[in-house]
């Protein structure tokens, strides 16, 4: 046994009962969880239906959403009826207009040396080709900055593939890393004069299902055919790369785009009792790639926040306003996120939120709270704890809706689920309902509700209200 290890123990052990009380006595004391918090944080672990109701309803009754489309539009008149039905008040849609693109024929195959078709499918804002498609030599990178490096020569005129290795984590922190082939790539190539480009997907899975995700054409780069490889396809184009003879692509990405479409936040309140207190700003995104109907990505994040809001309305009314934002245009970059910070400049925020990382259990939550109000957020802490969940005091803000809102000043909560699965299925066309673990689901249900009824300021109880599906 370590000599130091023994010291240690023998120093314990003779320690007066002075100093072995005055130890214990400078801990701080436990957090006192309210017991109505506490009651509704468990009956919505235990019985919440609210979420996967939502859930079920808007992926079978809508199905896929692509911003702008006449499919959002009809989700948005979806969420008005649920949110109507179930009570909430001021339910309203704030319209903004974006471009729309949409995707047409999509195809790949390698013409020579080895014949054979690859699964593809277009990145958002892809430029188009026509019916017949493109053909040209395949140029490989094993990253976004050995594509950044190389001569405009070993790229002109040719299809750039660009592969990586991306992992799953609990935190999903690699997808900002490892989504930058899909983010920067096709920029970085139409620049270098590339006739298209394909990406590995970014995603963790082995399915030949190729995830989709937005891509902008920046610093005057001209669009050009830009789409994405399932893993197991793009794993077999490298291994046909690595026989040493040239690679000839034929690739088919059809896709329009056309100015002046038209999208929307969702907007829904349980009125406050003092309509001077700072709100509550919690949501999800409305919109959906369309390979897959939207379920983690993000029908069950609109779904969890409601399920919590509508938990605390029928306990009573809460001091604070509670507004429910089910934004629109999130995937083509957060346009529903910016709409609203610009509409409701003027609000006043006590803390922001958005559940946007499908419908797995939380496991960790962070706050701005930890600094702006240390009472608030160890309130959070012991509220949070028989969730399973705990605090980091190093956590960063997380959500593209509420990115904006939270620059012009307001506090912001991230409650983080566990992402290791989630990369399998996101852009894809396994984002459906039969991802969803119900008790997961009702996990990020009570958690919400425990994060609102601590920041409500508090609760007052009235008439029962009839609770609404």
């Amino acid at each position: 046994m370590n000599r130091t290890f023994l010291a240690a123990l023998f120093f314990l052990a003779s320690a007066s009962p002075a100093i072995a009380q005055q130890s214990v006595a400078s801990l701080p004391p436990p957090e006192v969880v309210d017991p109505k918090v506490a009651a509704l944080r468990d009956d919505a672990l235990e019985n919440d239906h609210y979420a996967w109701d939502i859930t079920e309803g808007l992926t079978t009754e809508v199905g896929q959403r692509l911003a702008a489309t006449e499919a959002e539009e009809r989700a948005r008149q979806w969420a008005v009826r649920r949110l109507t039905a179930m009570g909430f008040a001021n339910v309203h849609v704030e319209p903004f207009t974006m471009p729309i693109w949409t995707r047409g024929m999509e195809s790949a195959e390698i013409v020579t040396p080895f014949p054979q078709k690859l699964a593809v499918t277009a990145l958002g804002y892809s430029g188009s080709t026509d019916s017949m498609g493109i053909t040209g030599e395949i140029a490989y990178f094993d990253s976004v900055d050995a594509l950044r490096a190389a001569p405009d020569s070993a790229v002109r005129g040719k299809i750039v593939f660009i592969d990586h290795h991306m992992m799953p984590t609990q935190d999903g922190s690699g997808y900002g890393q490892f989504g930058a082939p899909r983010r920067q790539g096709p920029t970085i190539a139409s620049l270098k004069g590339a006739a298209g480009i394909i990406v590995r997907s970014i995603g963790t899975d082995h399915h030949r299902n190729p995830h989709t995700g937005i891509q902008y054409f920046t610093d005057g780069a001209k669009p050009i055919p830009a789409g994405a490889l399932s893993i197991p396809d793009a794993e077999q184009l490298v291994r046909i790369l690595k026989r040493g003879k040239p690679v000839v692509m034929r690739l088919t990405l059809v896709s329009q785009r056309i100015e002046g479409g038209r999208s929307g936040n969702v907007v829904a309140e349980i009125p406050g009792r003092d309509p001077r207190a700072p709100i509550l700003l919690v949501g999800g995104h409305l919109d959906s790639w369309d390979l897959g109907t939207g379920a983690i990505d993000d029908a069950s994040g609109v779904a969890i926040v409601t399920a919590a809001a509508k938990r605390i309305m029928d306990a009573g009314r809460p001091l604070r306003t509670i507004r429910i934002v089910w934004f629109g245009a999130e995937e083509p970059g957060g346009l529903g996120g910016a709409a609203l910070a610009k509409a409701h400049a003027a609000d006043r925020y006590a803390i922001a939120g958005e559940s946007d990382f499908g419908a797995d259990r939380v496991w960790r939550f962070s706050s701005e709270l930890s600094k702006s109000d240390p009472a608030a957020y160890a309130q959070l802490t012991a509220t949070l704890a028989p969730l399973g969940i705990v605090k980091n005091d190093k956590g960063e803000a997380d959500g593209t809706d509420i990115e904006a809102t939270i620059a012009s000043g307001a506090p912001w909560i991230s409650l983080n689920q566990d992402g290791t699965r989630y990369f399998d299925w996101h852009h894809t066309p396994d984002d459906t309902l039969d991802k969803i673990d119900p008790a997961q689901l009702r996990q990020n249900v009570a958690a919400w509700t425990a994060v609102l009824a601590t920041l409500s300021g508090g609760i007052e109880s009235g008439p029962k209200q009839q609770k609404r599906r």
